[in-house]
């Protein structure tokens, strides 16, 4: 191979525990067809490897580290663009950035004017990124590096826009009040005589043609330069066309014997649409704003100082500068500035920003607060444990972030189309004019450029760019409002096909605290027994084993050191506490270490048709009681399942529980599937199993435990609250921890859909209908320019309406 064809890659690796791993990655990449040469280097934890890139490319070899058990580290980075038009422009950038050798995925959102980099940090820097969008003619910030980068560069748009409105608007109006004269039914209005002069008119043209719509000849040239076609580029032909005809015209009279009778000529249609066009911007830049309100609310809702005490002095500064470990005073009414654990003083804490609840929660000393929820009546002194990017709000305002500004893949639909969109329109008008020229209206060039022109401003994709992510980010936004937080557009969008829920038992359905309720001890001293099932109970994290553990500690019996401990998934634990070795367990543990508790049976049926939790307890072989805990069930889990019956779901409920407990507890909730006995590792399982019939399958569970079933699923959901939001196992998130959010963001996602569906018929249907109404001659081009207009604002419009959805 020559040396010119190879390619260089430096690929970070995550995962490697010892030199072996880095000789597998290292042979199994060399087995890659295409890889000439890899070396692993175990130390430095990266790969470097020497490719065809005719064979191969990064991202198969990140495929191939990512089969062998490791991962690839990328890193990432968000843009704000400046200087997009349309969608072309977009998925133009897109694709430059994908090319750019290190970029693993570039995704560009035209809505919000962003770009989101996944890289490789070892092959390509942010200043190469950045000089690539500029060498496609647009411009690269680095979000949130420069004020202008954001908000102040939106209002500083918005304003430009503005002034560029009203002066094009004041030079068109002439124009247009010349225009209107023309007509015979308008006789009577009054024309002043200048206004008809040729000579003012190409003065007023000129200034909107070069210096107003110079923004059009820019962004086509850098188009063009590229060797693809955008808005600009129809909107500077549709124009100029106008425009060059009409000096042509007026050169002609200029020279002519009879200067006295001006000719008809089309400067008002180029000047009217610039004005236009100028007009759908503004009002499409306002209403885009609109649809990030979610964003704004969340952001609001940060504390901006913060009193911290340091060096034995109180300070107060900006909420960015406290770091982790400063103690941090909070008074009464204000609002807690960071994360963090309470180390004095006593309050209520509103939540409800977090939660949803109204009703103030109770703090003291060792409880955790989070940031920007409100402390209600009494002083706090916390710790700070998160602060900036990692608090809880700063993660919410992230998922919503990439939600926003992540591609549905509906969205592909309208990149296909757009992206080969302006050449097709430009072969149209050219055939539009040909046809007119030579058989409708043989050798009438006026009329011929007249509906090419037309047909070019007609056709312009920006409804179509704006169709999809409009509605994604209005959308996703409203259900952040209501605490339903999409991870990204494509979950908004696969969300609406469920066709199955399967919900995990406790913490979903039921509160998830459970409660000791009965225990019935044989053979030896209760309060022995409990003594030795409370010690081994202690070491396990299980919501069951503290409801046991707590009831233990609330009938005065101390507990004891534990030698050993071991928990079975799906059996129980075997635990050796003062050398006696204790188990507390299922049946399916008893039965396999062989312990008879045959007297238990009728007693364990019992408390689980009443929906308790029943536990056999053995000590050195030998069966000594039963202890039975109680989970309580969520007060909107019934109004919850009813919903999603309505809406034509079919529920499930998936437990390792007994099948009489789940029943008895399912039963209750008017679940009628149910999945019991289940291990950890069987959800998964189960949920394949059920996609195997051809369903469609959500699976909601606290995002931890379930996570291997969460991600298995078509869609997985995350019932949490405050910091325990397992936003990396789910798809979505219910920040309030009810199982109403569940229907509330079924419907968020059909709504949403609906909405992009709609967006996409008017947009398509819009080109469609109104490309050939064009060419027959039925629109003047300024009413073309103006319906062009108004189908963008419409669509971001019928966006917004999202905004408003009641849940």
């Amino acid at each position: 191979m020559e040396k010119w064809e190879q390619q260089h890659a430096t690929l970070q690796i995550a995962g490697m525990t010892c030199a072996a791993c880095a000789n597998r990655i290292e042979k199994g990449l060399k087995k890659v067809d295409g890889v000439d040469e890899a070396n692993v280097n175990f130390a430095l934890e990266k790969a470097s490897v020497v490719y065809n890139p005719a064979k191969v490319n990064v991202a198969v070899l990140e495929q191939k580290i990512t089969d062998l058990g490791y991962s690839t580290v990328k890193d990432e980075i968000d843009f704000t663009l400046i200087g997009m038009t349309c969608a072309a422009c977009a998925n133009r950038i897109e694709k430059g950035l994908n090319r750019i050798p290190g970029v693993s995925k570039a995704t560009v959102n035209f809505a919000l004017e962003t770009a989101h980099v996944e890289y490789n940090a070892a092959e390509v820097s942010v200043a190469d990124m950045i000089k690539k969008v500029e060498q496609l003619g647009y411009q690269a910030i680095r979000k949130g590096e420069a004020s202008g980068a954001d908000g102040d560069y939106k209002q500083k748009e918005i304003r430009h826009k503005k002034l560029q409105l009203l002066v094009s608007a004041v030079l068109s109006a002439p124009l247009l009040w010349a225009m209107v004269g023309h007509f015979s039914f308008t006789a009577w209005i009054y024309v002043p005589a200048w206004f008809m002069n040729p000579w003012v008119q190409l003065v007023l043209a000129t200034i909107v043609q070069f210096v107003i719509g110079r923004q059009f000849y820019a962004g086509a040239y850098k188009a063009l330069r590229n060797r693809s076609a955008n808005m600009d580029v129809l909107v500077a032909l549709g124009t100029s066309a106008a425009y060059f005809y009409s000096l042509y015209l007026t050169l002609q009279w200029a020279s002519s014997s009879d200067a006295h009778h001006a000719p008809d000529m089309y400067y008002e249609t180029s000047a009217i649409l610039i004005t236009l066009i100028i007009l759908g911007k503004l009002f499409e830049a306002l209403a885009k704003g609109r649809t990030s309100e979610a964003i704004k609310k969340l952001i609001g809702l940060q504390a901006k100082t913060a009193t911290v005490i340091r060096n034995g002095r109180e300070l107060s500064i900006s909420v960015e500068e406290v770091v982790v470990g400063d103690t941090v005073l909070i008074k009464p009414g204000e609002k807690i500035p960071v994360d963090g654990q309470v180390l004095a003083g006593q309050s209520a804490v509103d939540e409800s920003m977090l939660t949803g609840e109204s009703i103030p929660v109770e703090k003291q000393t060792g409880d955790v607060v989070i940031g920007a929820t409100v402390n209600k009546n009494g002083a706090l002194t916390i710790k700070a444990t998160r602060v900036g990017k990692e608090t809880a709000l700063a993660q919410i305002i992230k998922v919503v972030e990439e939600a926003q500004g992540s591609k549905a893949p509906i969205q592909r639909v309208a990149d296909s189309i757009s992206g080969v969109f302006v050449p097709i329109v430009v072969g149209i008008a050219v055939l539009t004019f040909l046809v007119w020229f030579i058989f409708i209206s043989p050798g009438e060039l006026a009329a011929a450029l007249e509906k090419a022109i037309a047909v070019l401003v007609i056709a312009c994709p920006c409804a179509l760019g704006l169709a999809t992510p409009t509605s994604i980010m209005a959308g996703s936004g409203r259900a952040a409002e209501f605490g339903i937080l999409f991870k990204g557009g494509e979950h908004l969008e696969s969300l609406q096909k469920v066709q199955t829920v399967v919900l995990d038992k406790t913490g979903t359905v039921t509160n998830g605290q459970p409660e000791l309720t009965d225990v019935q001890i044989e053979t030896i001293d209760e309060a022995e027994a409990l003594r030795l099932i409370g010690s081994a109970e202690k070491q396990s994290e299980h919501p069951l084993a503290q409801a046991i553990v707590s009831g233990i500690l609330q009938r005065g019996i101390s507990l004891s050191p534990v030698q050993q401990f071991e928990a079975i998934p799906g059996f129980g634990i075997r635990a050796v506490v003062e050398g006696r070795e204790i188990l507390v367990g299922t049946r399916k543990l008893l039965n396999r270490e062989k312990i008879e508790f045959g007297k238990a049976g009728p007693l364990m049926e019992r408390y689980e048709t009443e929906g308790k939790t029943a536990m056999l307890a053995a000590i050195d072989q030998t069966y000594v009681g039963v202890v039975a805990v109680a989970d309580t069930i969520k007060e909107t889990s019934t109004e919850a399942i009813a919903k999603l019956k309505q809406m034509g779901i079919e529920v499930i409920m998936i437990t390792g529980d007994n099948q009489r407990t789940a029943e008895a507890i399912a039963k209750q909730v008017g679940i009628e599937h149910v999945l019991a006995e289940v291990l950890p590792e069987g959800k998964a399982e189960a949920v394949k199993r059920l996609q195997a019939q051809g369903k469609k399958v959500a699976m909601v569970g606290d995002g931890i435990n379930d996570a291997p079933a969460l991600a298995t699923a078509d869609v997985g959901i995350a019932i949490g609250t405050g910091t325990d939001i397992a936003m990396e196992a789910a798809d979505l998130t219910l920040m309030r921890g009810e199982l109403t959010g569940i229907a509330d963001a079924i419907l968020m996602s059909r709504k949403t859909m609906a909405n992009i569906k709609q967006n996409l018929f008017w947009a398509l249907g819009y080109n469609t209908l109104g490309i050939p109404i064009a060419a027959i001659g039925l629109l003047a081009p300024w009413v073309a320019g103006a319906a062009m207009a108004l189908s963008s604002v419409s669509v971001v419009l019928n966006a917004l309406r999202l905004q408003r959805v009641k849940l």
